[in-house]
């Protein structure tokens, strides 16, 4: 800024010089750009055009209006993959932070050898999601159906994945034991920043352990449980590869996600501009669904 005075000697007026932009990062960013639209928002847009179709991903297609998007809603298979996609992800969420926040407390606590424990629990996470699955999907077929038989427990006597009823119960299993991994690891990292004094000041008031982590510790980790359930929530409701691993979608359709119907349908089973429109839908959902979450949460943190 430069600072020029007028002809009757008042104040001096300061000037902004405007900043140029090199045009080095024009040309850098430029690039970027380029990638970006045609990998994402040129695939996007073309995506929601072809959902006023009738386009089958393959030859002619014609205008249709909003039919696909009127017929998602008198869809029964559609809602099925809903129903199964919105009972994995709560079962998961839940199941997840629970057994997160018990492991980051034990881990954050003075035991012996914490930091082999921590390296030993992180694992899952690092392994791929497909080649979990189907080792699971192996132990679920042929080892664990032996344990229910030696228990007595009829239920567990066979295959859970051939079990229309409890197949669910597997791939929220095979989820949870993956997901738990890097959700402790940001649960022990809230708990790092809390002073040892905020709990010394707990003692000295006469709180029990329960009352500490309920009163005192949890408030003081809110963010990062708000962060915590906010990513495994969407994590879940995009549920894929446990799927094809473990079941395929079945038995029959009980266990189709949402993801799986569309890449499925949309991809294989010449109902491209269908569900393509199922997906416009989703995302709305999960976009909405996030910022819900996040209000909220984020509402009950400690200022």
């Amino acid at each position: 800024m430069s600072a020029t005075h007028t002809k009757s000697g008042s104040a001096p007026v300061l000037r902004s010089k405007k900043k140029r932009i090199d045009p080095a990062h024009v040309w850098m960013v430029i690039p970027a750009i380029i990638i970006f639209v045609a990998l994402l928002v040129w695939p996007l847009i073309q995506g929601i055009f072809y959902t006023f179709t009738n386009y089958q991903g393959y030859g002619d297609w014609r205008f249709v209006g909003l039919d696909n998007y009127k017929f998602l809603f008198q869809d029964d298979v559609i809602w099925g993959s809903y129903g199964f996609t919105f009972l994995f992800a709560i079962s998961s969420t839940l199941a997840t932070n629970v057994i997160a926040m018990v492991l980051a407390l034990l881990l954050n606590s003075a035991i012996k050898a914490k930091n082999l424990f921590r390296g030993i629990f992180f694992l899952p996470y690092m392994l791929p999601v497909l080649i979990v699955s189907y080792i699971f999907s192996y132990l679920f077929t042929n080892n664990i159906p032996l344990i229910g038989q030696w228990l007595g427990w009829e239920w567990l006597s066979s295959s859970l994945l051939a079990n229309e009823s409890l197949a669910w119960l597997a791939i929220v299993f095979v989820g949870v034991w993956q997901g738990v991994a890097f959700t402790t690891l940001i649960y022990i990292s809230g708990l790092q920043t809390v002073p040892e004094e905020v709990y010394e000041a707990a003692s000295l008031d006469g709180a029990n352990k329960w009352k500490q982590f309920w009163k005192t510790t949890f408030p003081l980790i809110m963010p990062f449980f708000t962060i915590n359930v906010v990513l495994s929530f969407k994590n879940s409701l995009g549920v894929f590869d446990q799927v094809v691993a473990l079941t395929k979608g079945g038995p029959g359709t009980a266990t189709q996600s949402i993801s799986f119907l569309i890449f499925k349908n949309g991809f294989q089973g010449g109902e491209f501009a269908y569900q393509t429109a199922n997906g416009v839908i989703y995302f709305i959902i999960l976009i909405v669904l996030s910022f819900a979450q996040l209000r909220f949460l984020q509402s009950k943190e400690v200022n």
